[in-house]
């Protein structure tokens, strides 16, 4: 059997065998009370006696940063040994560090990622702030103010201020005494210096983080070699979400006492097969291969373990959605171009929590944060991609810090330049942008709502999809050609129509396909209308030449089609797209502009993912495969979502009010010259109406030329006897508008 004797600066003697590579280890404990002259007796009556000794709070050597010094007292200490091998963890504690960070990292993606880490001490933790550092927003160093007193300043502790002062600090050091290394600048217990304020995360000493850290430790990680039972109750009472203990689960059994790298490279130099093998990295790496661990991750918190986190981002749709915010109450004078264009250059803000989300079928937990970014969706089309691929790659970084794993992009930041595949790109976290469900569940719901209209045999009607060539569109139109068979699509690209086309015939043999660069011919003959564009400032659809009785789904956001426009026809019903509910949330606790429990279906993919426990880039790109669709929807049943009540511009669609609409459609189906008239005057007063789309009018040049256009038109037929109203732009005119 190997024996080690690891000196420490405490008090008291203590014995234990360990296993560690399959052999057995006897470890035996001496305080030493920080006294040199007692540890050097200790080495000299245990030379040669022992396999290995490990001094602990004695180094051999001080690193700070880049820089290194040789530490007089632990030198001189161990030069007494002339036969038996002196180790402080130096050689293998930045392997072990960085070692035993990846493995914490796998057992729990996301724990340490871009964290604010506080390294107290950075002092011999290299390789812990090297680890953490590759993974963290900002790391700084407590060592200024542990060792010296000098206060948190901005700058202070920085790797920066480090690494220039690192070398005169380690000089200062090699004159302390031992006690003063173990118990730095004296303070009193619980205090909070601004940096541990400042911090998510706290590695290094387990002692000195309990002396330093305030008393609230909530939501915050703790990093050290080692973690007691009464290390955890105090962190615990603290408000701490967990601890790392990286050594404790190289051993079996309780812990009984802190492991420290010297102790494990104390034990590596025992079992090292060669006795004569120089005790150094590559000595030791063999050997750290062979070991087969995870560090022990403490969840403190009960009601913070086994949740699985994601984040969604959201952005105002308009002036008035930033008005809304406490923050720009003010700006109720000033023009909304203005407010807008400021706004946009914020950096996102974290908006809330949403705590709340049960599987129904596994149990398991979800919680969401909402990440909002300034930007309207005027701001982002008027602005190139990498104004909006910016400020979602710092947003993908935020969400990462409160712990979350996958990250959905709500409304238009799904639109903006590749639609996410950039973004996933150059984040850590995984995207989505949510459209598979958001397809499945607005088909969904344009079923229900047809039904609700009268509908008995959904194959032997005709459907249109606005926006048929963008990702949700095509889609949308290839699924409904399965299930319709009747579709007319609709787009300003001739080409991707005709590509489209031929993929949903072939796809589907028998289908019917009209393709179409406007609507106004095809209207009058759909029965289900979905839009889906991205357009601004022009009108979408006519709604006056709908067939009565017609279900329009809107599925852009902001909306297509306005309240002004459907009260026009009130025998047509517009829907917002499926919108679903979480299992187990009742209360989002903020206000997203839905109903109580309600999210956007795009959200609830997000959360459905988080929920299965699927970190994967998901819905991204153009191009949604309809695999992807079938599977999110499975998904979908399985862990209870439901899709929630159909909703027509913020009102709940009833039965009655399906029934009343359902009379007036009988009636103008049933009177061609009451469906006339009525179409007549709804154009009419449509006419009067500013064209708009997302809640954005028209540029005020090209309304002043349509209106002018109109005036002189009108005027010409005037003289001519047949007078008419103009006839509408086509769609490639109000797009070029």
């Amino acid at each position: 059997m190997k024996r080690i004797l690891i000196l420490h600066a405490g008090s008291g003697a203590s014995t234990q065998t360990v296993t560690l590579l399959d052999q057995q280890v006897e470890v035996r404990r001496l305080g030493c009370a920080g006294d040199p002259e007692r540890i050097r007796e200790l080495i000299r009556a245990a030379d040669g006696s022992v396999d290995a000794i490990a001094l602990e709070g004695l180094p051999l050597r001080l690193r700070l940063g880049r820089a290194t010094r040789s530490y007089p007292l632990g030198q001189q200490a161990a030069a007494l040994a002339q036969q038996t091998p002196v180790v402080d963890g130096t050689v293998a504690r930045a392997m072990l560090e960085r070692w035993a960070v990846t493995l914490a990292d796998r057992a729990q993606p996301g724990i340490f990622a871009q964290k604010r880490v506080l390294m107290v001490p950075g002092l011999n933790h290299e390789g812990l702030s090297q680890a953490l550092g590759r993974r963290s927003a900002a790391l700084r160093y407590a060592d200024p103010l542990l060792f010296f007193g000098v206060p948190g300043l901005p700058g202070v502790g920085s790797r920066a201020t480090l690494d220039s002062l690192a070398g005169p600090t380690l000089e200062r050091l090699r004159d302390f005494k031992v006690k003063q290394l173990l118990r730095p600048y004296p303070r009193t217990r619980g205090t909070a210096s601004p940096a541990f304020r400042w911090a998510d995360l706290l590695a290094g000493d387990m002692r000195v983080i309990r002396d330093w850290a305030p008393l609230n430790l909530k939501r915050k990680t703790v990093v050290a070699e080692s973690a007691l039972p009464e290390d955890l109750t105090d962190l615990r009472h603290r408000g701490a979400s967990y601890v790392v203990a990286l050594y404790d689960s190289l051993f079996t059994g309780e812990v009984s006492w802190r492991w420290s790298a010297a102790s494990v490279e104390a034990m590596l130099v025992a079992l090292r097969s060669d006795p004569n093998a120089p005790l150094n990295e590559d000595t030791y790496l063999d050997l750290l291969a062979s070991l087969n661990w995870t560090p022990r991750i403490h969840a403190l918190q009960p009601h913070e373990a086994g949740i699985n986190r994601y984040a969604f981002v959201i952005h105002p749709l308009n002036a008035a959605f930033i008005r809304k915010h406490k923050w720009f109450a003010w700006t109720h004078r000033l023009p909304d171009r203005l407010v807008e264009a400021v706004v946009a250059q914020f950096p996102p803000v974290y908006f809330g929590a949403i705590r709340g989300g049960v599987s129904a079928a596994t149990g398991q937990r979800i919680e969401g944060h909402l990440i909002s970014l300034g930007a309207t969706p005027r701001q982002m089309m008027l602005n190139d991609e990498r104004f909006t691929y910016k400020r979602l790659n710092l947003a993908a970084r935020m969400a990462e810090r409160l712990g979350a794993r996958i990250m959905g992009l709500g409304a238009f930041t799904s639109v903006v330049g590749d639609a996410g595949i950039t973004v996933a790109h150059e984040a850590d976290i995984a995207i989505t942008s949510g459209n598979s469900l958001t397809v499945a569940a607005t088909l969904e719901a344009a079923k229900q709502a047809v039904t609700k209209m009268g509908a008995t045999d959904l194959a032997r009607g005709r459907a249109m999809v606005i926006g048929a060539t963008g990702s949700i569109g095509a889609v949308c139109a290839r699924l409904l050609a399965q299930a319709v068979g009747d579709v007319a699509l609709v787009a300003v690209d001739p080409e991707k129509l005709i590509a489209l086309k031929r993929t949903i015939e072939g796809e589907t043999p028998g289908a019917r396909v009209t393709i179409a660069t406007q609507a106004e011919g095809l209207v009058e003959t759909c029965d289900l209308i979905v839009t889906a564009t991205s357009a601004f400032g022009q009108r979408i659809i006519d709604i006056s030449r709908c067939k009565p009785g017609a279900v329009i789904c809107d599925v852009a956001r902001p909306p297509d089609i306005s309240p002004a426009e459907a009260a026009l026809r009130p025998d047509v019903l517009v829907i917002e797209s499926g919108e679903v509910r979480i299992p187990g949330l009742d209360d989002l606790g903020l206000d997203i502009g839905l109903p109580r429990g309600t999210v956007y279906a795009c959200m609830g993919e997000t959360a459905l993912l988080a929920m299965d426990g699927r970190f994967e880039d998901y819905t991204l790109g153009r191009n949604i495969s309809m695999e992807r669709v079938k599977e999110i929807y499975r998904l979908f049943r399985k862990h209870g979502f439901k899709l929630a009540e159909l909703r027509s511009f913020d009102k709940y669609v009833t039965d009655e009010d399906a029934a009343h609409r359902r009379a007036l459609a009988a009636q103008l189906l049933a009177d061609p010259d009451l469906l006339a008239k009525t179409r007549a005057e709804a154009r009419a007063q449509l006419e009067r109406m500013p064209r708009m789309a997302k809640g954005v009018r028209e540029s005020s040049f090209a309304e002043w030329f349509r209106n002018v256009r109109n005036l002189v038109s009108n005027a010409i037929v005037g003289l001519t006897g047949r007078m008419r109203p103009a006839d509408p732009p086509t769609q490639h005119e109000e797009v070029q508008g």
